[in-house]
Parts: structure tokens; sequence; C-alpha cells
């Protein structure tokens, strides 16, 4: 039985995330907001089928999809571009792997304890965040 990511997770630490997001090209501001403000993550699952809400008081953004269904996917307020992505699961992590106009772009999410993981990858940049589950 895969991990069990529901519940509500607010961002604790983030490594490398204006250098994730320069490799998206995104605009000097905008980075510097991103990077200035809280997330948290609102995480609906049942089985094999997700719903992943990133909050905070500047831009939300909603991505709902089925584990190991190829989707298209419009990453509106984050980077605006139109993606093909497909998760699967290796072992008890979500893999995304989106194909597009930028190379070696996936993401990965995990829980370790009351942490969830999210490792996002551009290029060669690795951003690591990490999500404290909260009641």
């Amino acid at each position: 039985m895969p991990a069990d990511f529901s519940g509500k997770w607010v961002l604790e630490s983030s490594d490398k995330f204006e250098d994730y997001l320069k490799a998206l090209n995104i605009d000097f501001a905008t980075r510097k907001i991103a990077i200035s403000l809280s997330q948290t993550k609102v995480v609906v699952q049942d089985g094999d089928q997700f719903n992943f809400k990133t909050l905070s008081t500047f831009r939300n953004y909603e991505l709902a999809f089925t584990v190991g269904v190829e989707f298209d996917e419009y990453t509106k307020g984050l980077d605006n571009r139109n993606i093909k992505s497909l998760v699967r699961w290796e072992g008890d992590k979500l893999v995304c792997t989106q194909k597009g106009e930028k190379s070696n772009r996936t993401w990965k999410h995990w829980i370790e304890a009351d942490k969830l993981y999210l490792e996002l990858t551009c290029e060669d940049v690795v951003c690591l965040q990490v999500f404290k589950r909260k009641d």
C-alpha cells in the first residue's frame, strides 16, 4: 500500500528554490516574492487520485491527477507553460516527469516521519523543500 499524503503541510525549509525559479526563467521580481512566501500544501488522496493545492498569500496552484495517467498541465501562475505530465509510484515516492520546453523537469514527493519532502528539478538545478504536517 502506497504512502498516504493526505493532510495539511506547512513549508519549513527551501533549498535552492531561487535557482530552480531561474532555471524556469521566472523574472527577478516574481522570484523575490516567491522565495519570501510561506507555503501551505493541502493534499487530498483517494487511492491513486490526488488533489494538491499549494496556497500562499501571493498565488495559489491546484493540481489534480491520477497516478499512471498522463495529463496536460498548464502551469498557470508558476511559469505559465503547457506541459505533459505523468506521475507514477516509485516505492512510496510520487515521481512526476514533465515534458515541455524545459529539459529534465521533474518533481518527487515523499514522506518521512511527520515531514513531506518535495524535490523539484529543472535542467541541472535541484531544489529541496520540506513541509511539516499541520494538525
